[in-house]
């Protein structure tokens, strides 16, 4: 049989060969893409509210242009939804990732404008397999099929006729080079269904007799994919349907609590895994080694990075060739999709700075401060990771916020926790995981120190399919839904119990 992957791979090995030889001049790249989206955005209302013509370097950019979050931009943004040319980027816009987490509850409507698509999502896309196939020569992925799971274009909006807005995943496949249709599943009107409860049984008869390679999407999701194929099949592991999977191209969230899931049913001989940072703002890091879990920052995808330094917000930010290893900071975009100093709300980690590899350390707005501890979620998924492995338990979802102290109780974090297998004493999970926690995080064991600021956290048990159920009430269950981790306060976690004490009570 003819070894398509052995014939498609040296082309793809010829941006590898590109990479290698740009990426070790980190500021060089980084300023020729910043000179490339200004001179793009010098015609458009925004480049002429804030006199592009008159930018000649990065300073000029900073002192022309302020830091301006999704709330500036909406006035901007909704023009383009509505047909304006030449808003934030050159044309009309026709695609919008729809996403959440404003602070005025709408909302987010991120334009995927042509260029954005070229540069930043695909390009990032095909680097995600060069990386893959530069790592391991024997892959055969291009001779199966692709699993991609998506969400679909289900939103509020009355549109323009042509303007599509939905789950980011839905505007990739929906645009998605038609060749790439012959190596992927499923198909077009499958992947893009918006009923979940539909789409899963559908999904899982699609692919249970196809010869699968790879896929791609956000573990938590997938892995209710996987399981519902496994059993039509009346299968115990995936490797017993699809032979030939080799890898899983993951990302969304961490892979962290889900790993010893996807031991359990996959082949782990066979199985590889490689994580992505792809965003609906764009495609900005991909894993580039094995056993190494940072990625390599994509500094000509698009993209100009800024990094705000999380210890002092008050500080300018920095661009990538300033910043310093092992230090953690908010990241800033200016992207071919027309954001313009945009405040990504995730924060990172500088693994390396030469080459540029990075770790997701959280969302800026989702942790825990509420007592001084600033617990972060890269702090509560690596606690979560070890209390596992101690115990033998797996955990399919959580979010975590604080109980503030009461007149007979010190404050103290509220856990709640949907298994996927129960540990035999959920009190002694949480002594393990409280003690691991304070491993993680410093701030966190002072707090615990003694017993006398903070007690230890406590856990509630989910019943099955609660988180499922909240994110369904809320609009966003699918291929690409996230559950919060953390907050600071209880707009989550409190509906979340509500649902599991009426459930209870019926």
């Amino acid at each position: 049989m003819v070894n398509l992957t052995k014939i498609i791979r040296p082309w793809f090995l010829k941006r590898i060969r590109v990479i290698e030889s740009t990426y070790s001049d980190p500021k060089t790249v980084q300023c020729i893409t910043l000179a490339r989206l200004i001179d793009k955005g010098r015609d458009t209302l925004w480049g002429d509210l804030h006199r592009y013509r008159f930018i000649g370097d990065y300073e000029d950019y900073t002192r022309e242009v302020e830091i301006t979050p999704y709330e500036k931009l909406r006035p901007f943004v909704m023009r383009m939804v509505n047909g304006d040319k030449d808003i934030l980027w050159p044309g009309i816009t026709k695609n919008f990732a729809q996403s959440s987490g404003t602070s005025d509850g709408k909302s987010k409507y991120i334009p995927v404008t042509a260029d954005s698509f070229k540069l930043s999502h695909y390009r990032g896309g095909a680097d995600v397999v060069a990386h893959y196939l530069n790592l391991y020569p024997d892959s055969r992925i291009f001779d199966g099929k692709s699993f991609i799971l998506g969400g679909s274009f289900a939103n509020e909006l009355r549109l323009r006729p042509g303007v599509k807005v939905g789950d980011l995943s839905a505007n990739l496949i929906d645009r998605i080079n038609p060749a790439a249709n012959l190596v992927r599943i499923p198909d077009k009107k499958t992947a893009l269904m918006a009923d979940w409860t539909k789409k899963l049984p559908a999904l899982a008869e699609k692919a249970i007799r196809k010869n699968v390679t790879n896929i791609s999407g956000v573990p938590s999701w997938f892995l209710t994919v996987l399981k519902e194929i496994i059993k039509r099949a009346g299968a115990d592991t995936i490797h017993d349907v699809w032979p030939n999977l080799e890898v899983f191209f993951h990302g969304g969230i961490s892979f962290a609590p889900y790993r010893e899931q996807y031991r359990h049913i996959t082949d782990p001989a066979k199985m590889r895994y490689l994580e992505t940072y792809n965003a609906s703002e764009g495609f900005f890091a991909v894993q580039s080694a094995r056993d190494d879990n940072s990625m390599l920052l994509l500094l000509d995808a698009g993209t100009f990075y800024e990094f705000q330094p999380v210890d002092d917000p008050g500080a300018a930010p920095l661009p990538c060739w300033k910043v310093k290893e092992g230090e953690i900071y908010s990241l800033i975009i200016s992207s071919c999709n027309g954001l313009w100093r945009y405040p990504l709300g995730d924060t990172v980690r500088i693994e390396s700075v030469n080459p540029l590899k990075i770790t997701i350390a959280g969302r800026t707005k989702h942790y825990i401060n509420a007592f001084g501890e600033e617990v972060m979620v890269y702090n509560t998924d690596a606690a979560l990771t070890k209390t596992c492995e101690a115990t033998g338990a797996e955990v399919l979802n959580y979010t975590a916020a604080p109980v503030y102290a009461g007149d007979h109780s010190r404050g103290r974090h509220q856990w709640l926790i949907e298994w996927a297998r129960k540990p035999e004493s959920v009190e002694k999970f949480a002594d393990i995981l409280d003690k691991a926690l304070q491993q993680e995080n410093s701030d966190y064991q002072a707090k615990r120190s003694g017993g006398i600021f903070l007690d230890r956290l406590e856990i509630v048990t989910a019943d099955n399919g609660l988180f499922d159920r909240w994110l369904a009430s809320t609009g966003k269950l699918g291929g690409q839904r996230k559950v919060p981790r953390l907050c600071n306060d209880r707009r989550f976690i409190d509906p979340m119990l509500s649902m599991l004490r009426n459930r209870s009570q019926a």
